[in-house]
């Protein structure tokens, strides 16, 4: 059998990118469970002579809490492998001098503790939960209203929006790397957003896949797995090691 795209570029590959939740571990009441394979896969990833890391859309939690359940369930993970949104919008709002009004989920506040937030330019809001009242929406409202430039930022499904210049920051975005594939569970913000960068996106079929992710209309994976372990096999094996 012919190998599929991804497969092709399997040896030049310098690294790989991990979706996070559907890729490595399913969500539950009880914090999730790994997917079978996932943990061992992980292991023969960071083994060999690939840089790994990981991303997630994690908005209700710090890296630090989120890498810690991670690592209670068996993955080798570290805080600095781990991109989400919320450092992320840090970034950039240090680079353009933007002082954030924030609606986000209390327990990712200290991800901001670095950026000024006095008298606020532009609205970051996030999954906020139950902060999601009217008071608290007409704050961030009376905020960007009185700005001669609306900035507002979305940490919601991996993209950032910036009404002036149109700034968006996918799950991608702010990984882009050459040379890297994306292997994760959500056809469109994942792999979508990994091949509107320039690299390979393989879709697992665990976690937000389902069947007819591939007969999307405009989005198609560069190749589909069972799960990480056979994408790890796969790689792995196409590269001698």
């Amino acid at each position: 059998m012919a190998a599929t795209s991804w497969e092709d570029s399997v040896k030049s590959l310098k690294g790989v990118i991990l979706d996070m939740c559907g890729v490595l571990y399913d969500a539950g009441e009880d914090g999730g469970t790994p997917i079978p394979g996932s943990v061992e896969a992980v292991k023969r990833l960071k083994a060999s002579d690939l840089q790994v890391r990981f991303c997630t859309n994690e908005t209700q939690a710090t890296r630090e809490v989120f890498v810690a359940k991670l690592q209670r369930m068996g993955f080798d993970i570290c805080v600095s492998e781990v991109f989400s949104p919320a450092p992320a919008a840090v970034a950039v709002l240090k680079e353009r001098g933007l002082r954030p009004h924030l609606l986000v989920y209390d327990g990712v506040v200290p991800e901001f503790d670095s950026v000024e937030k006095a008298n606020p330019n532009c609205v970051v809001i996030g999954d906020a939960a139950e902060k999601f009242s009217y008071q608290n929406l007409n704050d961030a409202f009376r905020v960007l209203i009185g700005l001669e430039k609306p900035v507002l930022f979305s940490l919601g499904r991996g993209k950032y929006y910036k009404e002036d210049e149109g700034l968006n920051l996918d799950v991608g975005v702010y990984m882009k790397a050459l040379e890297t594939l994306m292997i994760g569970d959500d056809l469109v913000n994942d792999v979508g957003g990994a091949q509107h960068c320039g690299m390979k996106g393989v879709q697992v079929r665990t976690g937000k896949y389902r069947s007819n992710d591939e007969k999307h209309p405009t989005v198609t994976a560069d190749g589909y797995v069972d799960n990480l372990a056979e994408a790890v096999e796969t790689i792995l094996k196409l590269r001698g090691q």
